[in-house]
């Protein structure tokens, strides 16, 4: 199976931004643990990031056209915000996505516990770090 891992906006600050609730890893040994936990689960992860609201939608929409077996999207503050994210989630069913976000989103400020676009979404992993994404991967296989 080839998953998609999408990253939206400042993930690419993580080691650096807010580090007491984003851990100190950086995004590229995000990615590393990504490929690696894809490898340990006998699949292929193809990780992309962007700040970019048209970009990620580009991508969901290539991964239904490209015959991707999942999606695993982190849409950063794209989740609160993105009725056009989460359409772009409906407009690809059956193709399933699972949401992750490294932080527990219910246990910060009231306006990030409401998701767009988890309702688009098969499952929701919040507040597990960087093994959310390893758990997200797991949910597609058992889909």
């Amino acid at each position: 199976m080839k998953i998609m891992v999408i990253n939206g906006p400042s993930l690419n600050m993580l080691g650096i931004r807010e580090t007491e609730i984003y851990g100190s890893g950086s995004y590229a040994e995000l990615v590393d643990y990504i490929e690696s936990s894809a490898k340990q689960l006998g699949v292929e992860a193809v990780c992309l990031q962007s700040n970019h609201e048209g970009q990620i939608i580009d991508w969901i929409q290539q991964a239904y056209f490209e015959g991707f077996g999942g999606i695993v999207i982190n849409p950063g503050a794209y989740t609160h915000t993105s009725i056009a994210i989460a359409d772009a989630l409906r407009a690809v069913r059956p193709l399933p996505a699972v949401e992750v976000h490294i932080s527990d989103t219910d246990r910060r400020e009231d306006y990030r516990r409401i998701s767009f676009t988890a309702p688009c979404c098969a499952a929701q992993i919040k507040g597990m770090g960087f093994e959310g994404y390893k758990i997200a991967m797991e949910k597609l296989l058992d889909i």
